[in-house]
């Protein structure tokens, strides 16, 4: 069994903000990875769960119904429901320090200022889980304010680019299930 993260903050206020670029992944994943339910609330593991089968291999999609920066708090709790190790877990969020359009899969790495990032690392104990992290930084603008930045809405623009890179990140979490 895997377990996929998508993080972001709950609340319709939030929705199609760049911070919340996970959770719009999931909504894509269950598209791209043709899976027939949706996600409702788990109060045990502070998230709104989906639980599917891709090929032979069981996943749990989770986006935490904590805040963003107390992620971590749903995170160590779905791993211990489950019982799962941090091998099993892939974290998809947003990075403000990738131009929109491209992702990096990578294991092993700090935060990087990230604060749901650093609230997983914190609850877990370890930095060796699965990331993709999405860009959403803009190619012509300097970010003054970060917090203003991440929870603005993206543009009609980078909407349709999002659209190509969660086909991406789809394509990175076959790739990933399939390991």
């Amino acid at each position: 069994m895997k377990l996929i993260v998508g993080l972001g903050n709950p609340g319709d206020e939030y929705t199609l903000t760049r911070h919340n670029v996970g959770f719009c992944a999931l909504s894509s994943l269950i598209k791209a990875l043709d899976l027939q339910d949706e996600f409702k609330i788990n109060k045990k593991i502070f998230a709104r769960a989906l639980k599917g089968k891709i090929g032979r291999k069981e996943i749990i999609m989770i986006k935490p119904e904590t805040f963003m920066n107390d992620s971590g708090t749903a995170v160590q709790a779905a791993l211990s429901f489950y019982k799962l190790t941090p091998a099993d877990l892939l974290v998809i969020h947003d990075d403000k320090d990738i131009p929109l359009g491209e992702t990096r899969m990578q294991t092993g790495r700090g935060p990087a200022g990230h604060n749901g990032v650093r609230s997983i690392i914190e609850k877990l104990g370890t930095e060796d889980f699965m990331r993709i992290r999405i860009g959403v930084s803009p190619h012509d603008q300097k970010i003054i304010n970060t917090a203003d930045f991440v929870l603005g809405k993206f543009t009609k623009e980078e909407t349709t680019e999002l659209k190509t890179i969660l086909n991406n990140v789809a394509s990175d979490v076959k790739t990933w299930l399939a390991s």
